[in-house]
């Protein structure tokens, strides 16, 4: 069994807030560890995060050390940048064992080719304030900047202000957008599944070459997605354990263009 979950945002809101969900999260991952064999983390995992060479951000610390026993079980976990937390150094991987890329990635499991992405590069929440806020985000001028210049509770401070400020309901464009673009690189490249996130809609829908996923997000619907050797599923978790919402065989022999 392979998990995908995106948009936990830790550090949007309260501290009794992220608490719950980040628990929430903690139990989900439990529930499945004796069948599961990766994890993947399709990015917004933090509201804000921006790593220093000598300390990191405290949100997520409970988190932090189940993955690091994922990983110390043998099970692989790939954390894919996402545009609100793409500002770590080596923490994850050296201190942690998780496996982080800036995306996107492709995957194989199950005679499955999977893209992931976490879905901000084909579509911003904000049009091209967005687009300008995510280039500017992964400028190493910018990124060295605020790294040097500005006391680190100042710095992670005001990107958490920004992050929110941004933050609004579901944008159909976006989500449109995105299933749009999953749909093309399934049709056009060896793709048998597209995962995203960003958008917050949890969505799965078959094609005729392939399938789109969206996980949705964490932090307000606690959906995510489920990988078998025969089945796509998209799932929610009630707080004891996951139901599924909607599900899609899973087709290794469907023919691609990239094949």
């Amino acid at each position: 069994m392979i998990l995908f979950v995106s948009d936990m945002h830790l550090g949007r809101g309260p501290a009794s807030a992220d608490r719950e969900q980040e628990r929430a999260l903690i139990d989900c991952l439990h529930a499945h560890a004796n069948e599961a064999t990766h994890l993947y983390l399709l990015g917004d995992v933090f509201e804000a995060y921006i790593e220093h060479r000598a300390y990191i951000p405290k949100q997520g610390i409970r988190l932090m050390g189940e993955l690091a026993r994922w990983t110390a079980r043998g099970q692989p976990v790939c954390y894919l940048h996402g545009n609100h937390d793409p500002w770590h150094l080596d923490f994850m991987d050296r201190e942690l064992g998780v496996r982080v890329v800036e995306g996107p990635w492709m995957a194989h499991h199950y005679g499955q080719h999977i893209h992931l992405a976490h879905g901000d590069r084909v579509a911003s929440t904000h049009g091209r304030l967005g687009q300008w806020m995510r280039e500017a985000m992964h400028h190493r001028g910018a990124v060295a900047a605020y790294r040097t210049l500005l006391p680190a509770d100042w710095g992670l401070a005001a990107a958490q202000w920004v992050s929110r400020c941004l933050h609004g309901p579901a944008d159909q464009a976006v989500v449109q957008a995105l299933r749009t673009h999953a749909e093309h690189r399934l049709r056009t490249t060896s793709a048998h599944a597209v995962l995203m996130g960003h958008s917050h809609v949890p969505e799965l829908h078959e094609h005729d070459y392939g399938v789109y996923l969206n996980t949705g997000n964490w932090y307000e619907k606690r959906t995510f997605v489920r990988l078998t050797a025969d089945r796509w599923m998209l799932m929610k978790w009630n707080g004891t354990e996951a139901h599924p919402i909607r599900t899609a065989p899973v087709d290794a022999s469907t023919e691609h263009a990239g094949s």
